[in-house]
């Protein structure tokens, strides 16, 4: 069983550290960004459909704004805890100066189970929240965005939420939102679209030919999936899916599609026609060609990624590998495509949905398509060459690349008083 002991925000802080000394960085630099500019807690009280009250613990988590306004999910799931809010919104900060977008980094989650509430129960839950935190976010100051648990239907009742309040309609508060509210097309994809252009990006690095590629995706949520069918319509052969249920294996390969369409009927990949099941975590010990961890943080450790086989891993998941775990890999020589770079394709749609909301403009998906390949391929190239340069891991190369433009932009800031 993979451990769950790994606390994600201490792995910020120690990778904070192992750039800080392989660079030099400003000390002042690294101590910021090892503390989040600021907190919000609130307790949120609902009313259930049974008419009790129920209390729901909520967050939002600003990490960073050098470089811009405040950008993060929101993320409705159990298993939520402040570190892994605090640990989410430090990745989007890192993300976001990966592919020079002027963001910073935020995050939000809140304690819940969202399979298991109604409809009205989440929408009074999501504007209750939003109303206790209205006044630390908004366009210019913290724009929030899907995440796990959450949708293009959470991010109205947010924006209804706050225009209401406001009193006139201001779709640039959120992204992710339906097409109709002024949600842009092509971002329900991204992720996995992105995922899926920086992994045919490195299959050219190291001589691996996409079409026949054999490809296991862990994790089979909304990145899963459009990771799977991006890789898949670039000719690979989807081999292996798995969820929390269970996870299938057909060595030739099955349909995207068709599977999403089983998951939705029975809520789980395992036990789909033709294929052979097998525990979750056997995913890691598959013989792939490349392997995409879409599901949760720290699902890669040092206990469990001397099996892995694939000769790729595409961080379609935040934080999906702990440092320990990335240097084994890289002294394996697998090509690890890091997370603030592999899953930035979300946040690089988003940022063009904020900019055609501010402009109440529409962009065709052909050009939001070729805008987010162009800044994916221009970001994965930016990487590339820190990494072969200093010969580092994808990930340090990433991380000295982001960090960088952050130190330049707060020293020309400087501090205020």
């Amino acid at each position: 069983m993979i451990s769950n002991s790994v606390n994600p925000f201490e792995e910020v802080k120690k990778q904070i550290d192992i750039i800080k000394e392989k660079i030099g960085i400003d000390p002042s630099v690294a101590e910021q960004l090892k503390h989040p500019r600021q907190i919000i807690s609130v307790s949120i009280p609902i009313k259930m459909d049974n008419d009790r009250v129920d209390i729901f613990m909520g967050h939002r988590v600003q990490h960073n704004m050098w470089r811009g306004p405040y950008k993060g999910g929101i993320r409705y799931h159990p298993t939520v805890a402040l570190d892994e809010v605090k640990a989410l919104a430090a990745w989007m900060t890192f993300k976001t100066s990966v592919l020079d977008i002027p963001y910073g980094g935020a995050k939000g989650g809140v304690i819940c189970n969202p399979k298991k509430m109604s409809e009205d129960e989440l929408e009074r839950l999501t504007r209750r929240y939003t109303s206790m935190i209205i006044d630390v976010i908004g366009p210019f100051k913290d724009v929030p965005a899907p995440d796990v648990g959450t949708d293009s239907q959470t991010m109205s009742w947010v924006m209804d939420t706050y225009s209401s309040i406001k009193g006139y309609s201001i779709p640039e508060v959120v992204t992710g939102k339906p097409i109709s509210l002024g949600g842009s097309f092509g971002r329900e994809g991204a992720t996995g679209l992105g995922a899926a252009i920086c992994t045919r990006n490195a299959a050219k690095k190291i001589g691996l030919k996409l079409r026949g590629a054999r490809v296991a995706v862990q994790g089979y949520g909304k990145v899963g999936f459009w990771s799977a069918k991006s890789l898949d319509e670039m000719g690979c052969k989807i081999i292996a899916i798995s969820d929390t249920g269970g996870c299938i294996v057909n060595k030739n390969g099955v349909n995207p599609d068709k599977v999403k369409e089983y998951k939705l009927k029975t809520g789980s990949v395992y036990e789909y026609k033709g294929c052979k099941n097998i525990p979750s975590d056997d995913i890691f010990e598959l013989d792939c060609d490349i392997l995409v961890p879409a599901a949760l943080e720290n699902c890669i450790t040092d206990k469990n990624c001397d099996a892995i086989k694939a000769k790729i891993i595409s961080e379609s998941a935040n934080g999906p590998t702990t440092p320990a775990a990335d240097q084994a890999l890289f002294e394996k020589k697998i090509f690890v495509i890091p997370d603030i770079l592999a899953n930035a394709g979300g946040v690089t749609v988003s940022y063009f949905e904020w900019t055609q909301n501010l402009n109440r403009d529409r962009w065709s998906l052909e050009n939001i398509n070729r805008r987010l390949e162009e800044r994916m391929n221009i970001a994965f190239d930016g990487v590339y060459k820190v990494q072969k340069s200093r010969d580092e891991s994808m990930r340090t190369a990433a991380y000295i690349l982001a960090i960088k433009r952050l130190e330049e932009a707060h020293l020309k800031l400087g501090l205020f008083p």
